[in-house]
């Protein structure tokens, strides 16, 4: 039997890179899955047409996860296509390069309202729904042990995505729901393709600095995430997973 079979799972910025792999993953596995996106419709619409022809259950479902109405439309999404909650992965996030100098009032609400207060606002929908073996997973970074130049903002967001998943892990313990954070490394996603276009030097780089020789694919993240909805992690929660490849 799969691991999954029967449950229902939402996933936050599931249109694309990591979180369709997700999305997919989960679906595999036997779940109904509630493709949460922002703006990118056609792809959210890709991701469940995957789904679909491979056997699954999945809707896309379009949400701001930044606004408390968003973000109770998504939990609401679930109920009512697939009457329950058993898994919610935070994964919609967002962000930039800003040096120390370019920081604004503006564009540090931006990345705080996505990375954080988007992971707070569903999660506290979610907990109405979810019962006793529920899980949360937050997608976190391993940029919050690299803290490079430049990323003051989104590596505090980051940082504060592991703090909020240790604190509603105790929280929500005492619902028997289960809270656990996954951290990737450099992965091969739509934005990272972009920003690297066709700089090879600095593609080879990274690899050079990963010890196991390569960047991470969405798959290498969702396996993680998979075995976190499960019952397999049925005695894990406040952990923080790094998955770089050694990075």
């Amino acid at each position: 039997m799969s691991k999954l079979a029967g449950k229902v799972a939402v996933v936050t910025g599931a249109s694309q890179g990591i979180g369709a792999g997700i999305a997919r993953a989960l679906a595999a596995e036997g779940a109904a899955v509630v493709v949460n996106y922002l703006k990118n419709k056609q792809a959210a619409a890709l991701v469940v047409e995957a789904v679909l022809q491979a056997g699954g259950k999945a809707i896309a479902f379009e949400a701001d996860v930044a606004l408390a109405a968003g973000a109770e439309r998504i939990i609401d999404a679930a109920i009512k296509n697939f009457g329950r909650l058993d898994v919610l992965v935070n994964n919609s996030g967002t962000s930039e390069s800003t040096p120390l100098g370019s920081i604004t009032e503006e564009s540090f609400d931006k990345i705080f309202k996505v990375n954080v207060l988007g992971v707070l606002l569903t999660t506290q929908a979610a907990v109405t729904h979810l019962k006793e073996g529920g899980s949360v997973i937050n997608i976190g970074s391993s940029i919050t042990g690299m803290t490079p130049p430049a990323m003051a903002v989104y590596t505090a967001s980051k940082a504060a995505v592991e703090s909020i998943t240790k604190t509603l892990s105790k929280e929500l313990g005492l619902k028997r729901i289960r809270v656990n954070s996954v951290m990737p490394g450099t992965t091969d996603t739509e934005m990272f393709r972009s920003q690297i276009a066709d700089n090879v030097e600095q593609l080879q780089g990274i690899i050079g600095m990963t010890p196991l020789g390569r960047i991470g694919q969405p798959s290498d993240i969702a396996s993680v995430v998979t075995f976190l909805a499960s019952e397999d992690a049925g005695w894990v929660t406040g952990a923080s997973i790094l998955t770089s490849g050694g990075l």
